[in-house]
């Protein structure tokens, strides 16, 4: 109440932060008619003029209004677009890195092209990241032209690019790019072994569009780059075909509760409890007792490497919590997830830690080998590595709390340019689905008989089919936007506006494209009869668990001050409504004397609803901060990591790491033999013996030779004449026309690869298992931060030794090299014979590779 009454006094924390960009706005209208009379040329001639004025000190902040000025005439020539003054406003929050509330319709796609021109002239490039790789062409497709007017290059990215394609396109000023393609090119990015092969520049500005659904819906799935494991598949055909012998049980959070008064057993009866609300499964005593039996092996929980519990829970997840044509869908004899909060299908993405094997398992389709994780990044990481963030939508107030918590981006609401005339019907509540989904064809049937548009709004394939189907017996003709028909998702959302048109669309597909009332392009008779009827009815058959997704199905309709409404149709036995609270309205309508067809429209009740929402919306946020809590620990790790593999690859000098590589483990082999305390008490054998081995070092240390030398000084004597093998080597590798430097680089890197890929292996294992630590008062976090720096250390110390191992031992293969090209052309340029053919080795001369044998007998044969 009281942030009510101060909204009203002082205006909203939107309006406020607006205030100080009204002057800019006006100062880009006056340039406008400075702007106007220019010519073509005269107008590209001002990219350059503002990139020579940013290189004399200027910021981009003091060319802003010129720059905006200039994008707007742009845009005016060449699409026939003008800004609108609230998309002025839209760019600038754009530029000053916080997210843009914009309503549907309102142009979001060219209020980007304000800020991405204006950061662009940095010339250290500029992404804009859309859903999908159909809006990222089209985008690039119908707003490059503008930039490319003004004298900046334009680029997009696709699925099918390859890297000399994508290279070249990250090297544009501005790159269209989907999210997923941005984040897993940085990943391979890490993966490559020479500098050429990286695709990215570095990270510098980013505007995400359709941030809600990038920044909040899909950030509860890390990025992840698999390869295969040695793991065998036979396990998820054996589990697999015990579950149907188990007998499951699913709770809701009432029955727990009920039960912990009454005192009931839940698992009594049952070898698996379904939780449906916390998407888990637990195996029960007797079901323990059973899998035990069924699958010959006396404890369960003994076959630690087996992992037979690991295996029949998933499993059960796959039966029981993962339904075809909601969660996945069956294509080409794959399984392809798809995504719940847009209803794209997602090829190439599997499910992790042996789930996608068991849905396998489950549509007897053959099994892929399961992956081990070779790289891996959240979203919510990935993003914070930009220098500057940005991103629009219609619907992110919701989430401001998790926007400034996660990422410390704003949230500001931009005034729509036209009212909006949308009118939102309260809920209509039914007590089961067939009378809702009557109801909800009742409704449509009336509408399109007098020639109203409908969009009618799933959760799922399944049940947008089902609708389908339904209509096609009332002779209803539509169209179906679904998962499964995605390549034509444009074409069908844009002409949903169309007189009589009746379109299903599971959740947000489409989204991105603009329904305009009397199809697209627009017919001005069919427009004036479609706005005088009402304009376009959204329909929504199920409440999402995220208010956010239930507004962007209203904001479908009455964009720019068109005519429009919304519903929603809702049964008890909805997921969302018989896992977080049906209970009560279930009495009301009992009380009531409800009979069957009958429903309750109450603007209470659809607040009781959206409380519902607010407590999945809490849970949800949980789920992701979760995740970030343990990336967190990894991205320090894979951050040092990856500045040290870049290091290496762009060719820094490396020598004073190799010296103190070298230093520390000459350092920690002398004192596992060397007694400082009693150094006549030391093991010189071992000693010797260990830097001869380790460094092909001739010590012949003893007792007497160190007698009056302190630890220091013996140690100090020992690392330098490490390092004078060490030179040595080095000069006899140039010799044979070799870089040692070289092999030192593809050596560390290979070592630093293999060992991070080993670490990633153990980070999962122990994600898995330190939730059992909370068993024992331990907080499962900070033990996993703790073990996690533990197994950190020991990998960069197993880096070092193996390195400083082989750096030692290497040898040239017994085949003559040839000359490094850069060598010898140097040498060339001197006037001087290459190394190689100046060096001629006697036959029986000691092998110069440090074995003590003949050359003859060693690296000569």
């Amino acid at each position: 109440m009281l942030t009510y009454i101060v909204d009203k006094l002082i205006g909203t924390k939107s309006e406020r932060q607006l205030k100080k960009y009204y002057p800019a706005v006006a100062k880009i209208n006056e340039l406008e008619k400075i702007f106007s009379p220019l010519t073509d040329a005269q107008l590209k001639e001002k990219t350059a003029e503002f990139k020579e004025r940013l290189g004399k000190g200027e910021t981009l902040d003091d060319i802003l209004p010129e720059a905006f000025a200039l994008v707007r005439e742009a845009a005016k020539r060449v699409l026939g677009l003008r800004h609108y003054d609230v998309q002025l406003l839209g760019g600038m929050v754009l530029h000053n890195g916080k997210i843009a509330e914009m309503r549907t319709g309102e142009g979001k796609t060219l209020v980007a092209t304000l800020p991405s021109y204006l950061n662009a002239l940095t010339g250290k490039g500029v992404h804009v990241v859309t859903v999908n790789d159909y809006l990222a062409k089209r985008d690039r497709q119908w707003m490059g032209p503008v930039h490319e007017f003004l004298g900046l290059s334009v680029g997009y990215i696709s699925h099918d690019m390859d890297n000399a394609e994508r290279r070249e396109m990250y090297l544009k000023d501005i790159t269209y790019v989907t999210n997923n393609e941005l984040g897993f090119d940085y990943l391979r990015d890490n993966m490559v072994v020479r500098a050429g092969d990286r695709v990215q520049r570095k990270l510098n500005y980013c505007i995400v569009d359709e941030v809600d659904s990038i920044l909040i819906d899909e950030a509860r799935t890390p990025l992840i780059i698999s390869g295969p494991s040695d793991q065998k598949t036979d396990k998820y055909y054996i589990v697999n075909r015990m579950i149907p012998s188990l007998k499951i049980r699913k709770i809701t959070e009432k029955d727990e509760v009920n039960a912990k008064y009454a005192g009931e057993d839940l698992s009594k009866g049952y070898d698996a409890l379904i939780d449906e609300k916390n998407h888990t499964v637990t195996l029960t005593d007797e079901g323990v007792a059973k899998a035990e039996k069924m699958l010959g092996v006396p404890n369960l929980y003994n076959d630690v490497e087996s992992e037979w519990v690991h295996h029949i829970n998933q499993a059960l997840r796959a039966h029981h919590l993962y339904e075809k044509d909601v969660h996945y869908v069956i294509k080409d004899g794959e399984v392809i997830i798809v995504d719940e909060f847009t209803g794209r299908l997602m090829p190439g993405r599997r499910w992790s830690d042996g789930l996608h094997q068991a849905v396998e398992a489950k549509e007897h389709l053959p099994i892929k080998e399961e992956n081990q994780t070779l790289a891996t990044i959240t979203f919510q990481n990935f993003f914070k590595l930009y220098n500057k963030l940005s991103g629009m939508t219609g619907t992110a107030m919701t989430e401001a709390n998790e926007f400034w918590t996660i990422y410390k981006l704003d949230v500001v609401e931009i005034p729509s340019n036209k009212p909006c005339l949308r009118k939102d019907d309260p809920d209509i509540i039914y007590k089961t689905e067939r009378e809702k989904f009557n109801a909800v064809i009742e409704d449509v049937e009336q509408l399109w008989r007098k020639g109203s548009p409908v969009l009618v709004g799933t959760r799922s394939i399944e049940k947008s089919e089902k609708l389908s189907e339904l209509l096609r017996k009332r002779g209803i003709p539509h169209k179906v936007l679904n998962a499964k028909y995605h390549e034509m998702e444009a074409q069908i959302i844009s002409q949903a506006g169309r007189k009589g048109a009746v379109t299903i669309a599971t959740n947000m597909a489409g989204r991105g494209t603009d329904i305009v009332l009397g199809g697209n392009p627009c017919d001005k008779e069919e427009q004036e009869y479609v706005a005088e009827h009402g304009g376009l009815t959204v329909i929504g058959t199920e409440r999402h668990e995220s208010r956010r997704i239930d507004n962007q199905l209203r904001g479908r309709c009455a964009r720019q001050g068109d005519k429009g409404s919304s519903r929603f149709y809702v049964a008890l036995d909805d997921e969302l409504m018989r896992l977080f609270g049906s209970e009560r309205i279930a009495s009301v309508m009992t009380t009531l004397g409800m009979k069957d067809g009958e429903s309750i429209k109450s603007r209470i009740i659809s607040k009781q609803i959206e409380g519902a929402q607010r407590r999945v919306e809490g849970h949800n946020f949980d789920i992701r901060k979760h995740l970030l809590d343990y990336d967190k620990v990894m991205n320090q790790q894979r951050t040092a990591v990856y500045n040290l593999r870049n290091a290496i690859l762009d060719g820094a000098s490396f020598s004073e790491r190799i010296n103190q590589m070298i230093e520390e483990t000459a350092e920690e082999l002398f004192y596992q033999f060397f007694n400082h305390h009693h150094p006549k008490q030391s093991d010189f054998s071992g000693l010797n013996a260990v830097f001869k081995r380790r460094f092909t070092l001739d010590l012949d240390l003893s007792a007497e030779n160190t007698l009056g030398k302190n630890d220091k000084a013996v140690l100090e004597d020992i690392i330098s004449k490490i390092k004078e093998v060490y030179t040595q080597r080095a000069n006899y590798f140039l010799e044979q026309g070799i870089l040692f430097d070289e092999i030192e680089r593809m050596l560390l890197l290979q070592l630093l690869d293999q060992s991070w890929k080993q670490h990633l292996y153990e980070l999962d294992q122990l994600q898995k298992s330190v939730g059992l630590r909370a068993y024992g008062q331990k907080d499962p976090l900070i033990e996993y931060q703790k073990e996690s720096f533990n197994l950190y250390q020991n990998m960069m110390t197993r880096v070092r030794d193996l390195f400083v191992d082989y750096i030692f031992r290497l040898q040239l293969p017994p085949q003559r090299r040839q000359p490094v090209v850069r060598q010898a052309a140097a040498e060339e340029q001197n006037g001087a014979t290459p190394a190689q053919e100046q060096h001629k080795i006697g036959r029986n001369d000691l092998c110069p590779c440090g074995s003590g044998k003949k050359y003859k007998k060693c690296c000569g044969k």
